[in-house]
């Protein structure tokens, strides 16, 4: 077990120093003594090393290249599985260039979004994948989680590069405490299920992506029940705080099996998963314009059967302790659909 760490953690470290160097930054990670010892944690440098040990395994479709431990749990779309199925099994090309990576060195976890292809139904396929990892004491990987949807080709030009300010650093004497970080990117799940844009410090220029789309913020706004059917009226508001005070999301009954994946104070990054329920029985409601007016949606403009959303989100949090942009994915599935932990 411990020769085993051992060559995973300089391979990880290997791993995080070619990525730096592509990065342009020309450092080299600090060759920690920790991350050799088989009971110690891992650090920022270890835990990325590791996280892209394990999408390089994915990529080659082996699951025993990535530091996997013997008891591993494993869950795909809510779905308990054995490594080797899945997107183990159906990688066509690991991800290249759209990398978003959480580690947190606390929870000892890592969360990523990621773009990348698969084989489905014999086809090429470009994902957008949501990934949790845990290490154990000796950096092993005791559980794996994927959340994975197909990208509407119209999306893939903004599933090239993360936007910038996902990849940024914060300012060493502006970096927020873990759990100051963790409270913010969590508030997001009241402030959506409560109709409430308070809940959250969004920025002005707060921008949500999902699956590639903007659906909230500067930009064109996507289709389906984020943008306006009402010609005829004044908008709805796009800014990511007025948008939930317009009562648009009213349809999401509840938010349950929220969970807090990882946090990064060094990029002010917060991930989060959740699984949004939908049952559609609360047709038809009120939403409010920019002008106060008011518009319903009903079961003609919003005909969609009960579903399930899982999903993953990333905040960034600036120095100023606001959010500038969401990255987030999610796949639909049946209503009241398990976790696949349960």
């Amino acid at each position: 077990m411990a020769i085993r760490f051992l060559l995973f953690a300089a391979l990880a470290l290997l791993l995080t120093a070619c990525s730096r160097e592509q990065e342009g930054d020309g450092e080299m990670p600090d060759m920690n003594p920790q991350v050799v010892g088989v009971e110690t944690d891992c650090d920022r440098s270890c835990l990325m090393g590791i996280a892209h040990l394990y999408i390089a395994a994915l990529g080659k479709n082996d699951p025993t290249s990535a530091p996997l431990a013997d008891d591993v749990a494993f869950v795909e779309n809510v779905t308990r599985l054995d490594p080797g199925e899945g997107l183990w099994d159906s990688t066509l090309e690991g991800p290249q260039d759209f990398v978003v990576m959480v580690p947190d060195e606390e929870l000892q976890q890592v969360g990523m979004i990621v773009a990348m292809t698969r084989i489905n139904d014999g086809q090429s396929q470009p994902v957008i994948v949501g990934m949790r990892i845990k290490l154990n004491e000796s950096g092993l990987i005791t559980e794996a989680e994927h959340l994975v949807s197909g990208i509407r080709p119209e999306m893939l030009g903004r599933l090239q590069t993360p936007r910038a300010g996902l990849l940024s650093d914060i300012p060493e004497t502006s970096r927020m405490p873990h759990e100051d970080l963790a409270s913010l990117g969590m508030s997001y799940y009241d402030a959506l299920d409560e109709n409430d844009g308070s809940l959250m410090p969004f920025a002005a220029d707060c921008q949500r992506h999902e699956n590639g789309m903007i659906t909230a913020g500067p930009g064109e706004p996507g289709p389906g029940p984020f943008s306006d059917p009402d010609s005829d009226q004044a908008p709805v508001a796009r800014d990511c705080a007025g948008q939930l005070d317009s009562l648009t999301f009213t349809y999401i009954d509840m938010i349950d099996n929220r969970r807090l994946v990882a946090v990064d104070p060094v990029t002010g990054l917060v991930m989060g998963f959740s699984h949004f329920r939908h049952p559609m029985d609360n047709l038809p409601y009120d939403v409010i314009h920019i002008d106060g007016s008011t518009s319903q949606r009903t079961a003609e403009n919003m005909p969609f059967a009960p579903f399930d959303l899982p999903a993953a989100h990333i905040f960034k949090v600036g120095s100023d302790g606001l959010i500038h942009e969401i990255e987030a994915m999610g796949f639909t599935t049946d209503l009241y659909s398990p976790t696949g932990w349960e």
